[in-house]
């Protein structure tokens, strides 16, 4: 039994539904990452015969919360000392039209499994062990394989989806070749993605991006004619690749899929509109990456130190390793990289009561003077003090 699967959270789940005799089983990436020896790091989600309403009922009766997350396909999700448990019924589909499933409960696991994307999300996992892998999934997984359950042409047109899923479970547990008929489905069935909302689009692109080196399933996804279909600005595929390289190099660098994601468009700052509205970014999310695309750094030139004030030492990294990505050239970056890091934040030593107090009336004026007066004390290399800085206001006061 897995360390995880004796936590008292869990625990409790399993006796509140097997004390109703339901029969549960763990499945998804909890059941992946037990086969594979990895950490858990997904949420622990489980599987029963129960209908969704007696799910309901069993947690309750056991004292714990029971929300109904997504009931009418069968997902009731369980929290228990703050954590959630999602439990979805055993179903079948009785009707799809490639973005929705109309479902039907039953009590048959291997008729469960069959309606699963890929083999290696068709196991499940019972509480005392046993495995339960109908589609030859442990096998696909140890191997590198990312198989469809049945036909994949079936799978993907179920939901269209499931064709971005491949190229993101390929890039997160493939080896090797890819399934030749993945890949011949995905390429004939590339024009139905249209079918997809933006927000799931945009979602499954960063989950893919977020693996640790997804730039072999991207060149998959431009090879197939996938790509161009929700993302034609998406070009620089081996600047890509050499971001990814570089970041390996930085200890502690988390991953960051908008990086990738900017090291990865051939568009203008302009264009970065059109790209937010076809993966439905957030407002942060296409303001950092018309960041991006609108600065750059470079080993020479304009000051360092005047950038990361302005950037951020974030920001300042963030570009230097796309100017690395770009140049395909490691001399230089990461000590500028390791210069950003170091970097102590320097704190401008007037603020707009200081111009008011110093005679000028309120009014656009003052945030004028106040830039006025931070580019005069950046040009200075921010040595002036707050002494310096007020005989300067003073001065510029009385000019204008």
């Amino acid at each position: 039994m897995q360390p995880w699967m004796r936590t008292p959270g869990t625990q409790a789940v399993i006796a509140a539904l097997r004390g109703g005799t339901a029969e549960v089983r763990f499945v998804g990436g909890c059941v992946r990452d037990a086969v594979l020896g990895r950490t858990i790091a997904a949420d622990i989600d489980l599987a029963t015969d129960a209908a969704p309403e007696r799910v309901m009922e069993l947690i309750r009766a056991a004292g714990h919360k029971a929300v109904p997350t997504g009931i009418a396909h069968g997902t009731v999700t369980a929290v228990i000392d703050g954590k959630p448990f999602e439990i979805t019924t055993l179903r079948r589909d009785v009707d799809t039209d490639g973005r929705h499933a109309t479902v039907a409960f039953t009590d048959d696991w291997v008729v469960d499994a069959a309606r699963r994307d890929f083999t290696i999300n068709a196991m499940s996992l019972t509480p005392d062990g046993v495995l339960y892998d109908p589609f030859g999934g442990r096998a696909d997984l140890e191997a590198g394989r990312v198989r469809f359950v049945g036909q994949a042409h079936d799978r993907i047109t179920e939901d269209y989806l499931r064709l971005l899923r491949y190229f993101r479970f390929h890039a997160h547990f493939g080896r090797g070749p890819p399934d030749r008929d993945a890949l011949a489905a995905c390429r004939a069935l590339a024009p139905g993605l249209g079918r997809l909302s933006a927000e799931r689009v945009g979602a499954e692109l960063c989950k893919l991006l977020g693996a640790p080196d997804p730039a072999p399933s991207v060149a998959l996804m431009r090879d197939t004619g996938v790509l161009a279909q929700f993302l034609p600005q998406a070009l620089a595929i081996d600047r890509l690749t050499r971001l990814v390289a570089a970041e390996a190099t930085l200890d502690g660098l988390a991953v960051d899929p908008m990086r990738r994601l900017a090291a990865l468009l051939c568009t203008d700052e302009g264009g970065i509109d059109d790209v937010c509205d076809r993966l439905r970014l957030s407002n942060a999310e296409g303001a950092y990456l018309a960041s991006m695309t609108a600065q750059s750094v470079s080993l020479e030139g304009a000051s360092h130190r005047r950038a990361i004030h302005r950037l951020g030492p974030d920001a300042f990294r963030d570009l230097a390793l796309l100017g690395w990505a770009e140049s395909g050239d490691a001399s230089g970056w990461p000590a500028l990289i390791d210069f950003a890091a170091a970097w102590t934040p320097k704190s401008f030593p007037l603020s707009g009561a200081d111009v008011l107090r110093a005679g000028m009336p309120p009014g656009p004026a003052v945030g004028e003077i106040l830039r006025t007066m931070e580019e005069w004390w950046i040009d200075g290399d921010f040595s002036a003090g707050r002494s310096a800085c007020l005989t300067r206001l003073g001065a510029e006061i009385a000019r204008r």
